[in-house]
């Protein structure tokens, strides 16, 4: 397995949850699942990053073809996960349960998968944000713009939901009913994330957290399940 360096297009923020992981595990993990792992980028960094075999998958193929060399990518369905009980160390999911219908099924499909001390790390976007789509990497201001507009005709509408098929993703108390149910073990991690993510605005994220003002600006909210 190659070293963090090795790929190319390591991805800035993938490498945030790697340290996060690292820092949890008492352990190094030997293998990790990815559930959505679209191109296969961040499937790649985790495999560069932890010095561990990735398996990624993803209800599309269109991977991208540096990733397939560090990681392996294929279809795979995130409610019908293709593997035996208790194969990997970690399970890793980031902006992908939104879009699975059954979320619960998969999520405990997601547990089924983990080791008995293994460790799932997740993230979605956070439903109760104002604006979102700000730090996406490789999109334009425009659709920037144009996404925005249209989670706010939703909002007014009160079709702001998943099921609506709105990218609207869960608020904080939604994502964790939704993970205590398979996990006995479910913290938040949005704050360490985002101190990690915009260090020298440290300051600022401590306040926005204190006041509780974070709730509405943090664009995605981030958990680490056992």
């Amino acid at each position: 397995m190659g070293s963090a360096g090795s790929f190319s297009r390591l991805n800035r923020k993938t490498m945030i949850l790697v340290d996060v992981i690292s820092l949890e595990l008492s352990w190094k993990p030997k293998n990790l699942l990815v559930v959505g792992c679209g191109s296969g980028i961040e499937a790649a960094t985790l495999a560069c990053g932890l010095g561990c075999s990735v398996i990624g998958i993803d209800l599309q193929t269109n991977f991208d073809p540096e990733a397939k060399k560090f990681a392996t990518l294929k279809a795979g369905d995130a409610t019908k996960l293709e593997f035996s009980n208790g194969l990997f160390d970690v399970v890793y999911s980031y902006h992908a349960l939104e879009h699975i219908h059954d979320d619960q099924k998969a999520v405990s499909e997601m547990k089924r998968v983990l080791k008995p001390n293994g460790l799932l790390c997740i993230g979605t976007p956070n439903r109760s944000r104002l604006i979102g789509y700000i730090g996406s990497e490789g999109t334009s201001f425009g659709e920037k713009l144009r996404w925005n507009l249209a989670d706010w005709k939703a909002r007014i509408r009160g079709r702001f939901r998943n099921e609506y098929g709105a990218h609207a993703g869960y608020t904080k108390s939604e994502l964790q009913t939704i993970l205590s149910k398979p996990f006995t073990d479910v913290r938040s991690i949005t704050e360490y994330y985002y101190l990690k993510l915009y260090p020298s605005h440290r300051t600022l994220i401590k306040f926005l957290v204190k006041s509780g003002v974070s709730r509405f600006i943090f664009p995605s909210i981030y958990f680490l399940c056992r």
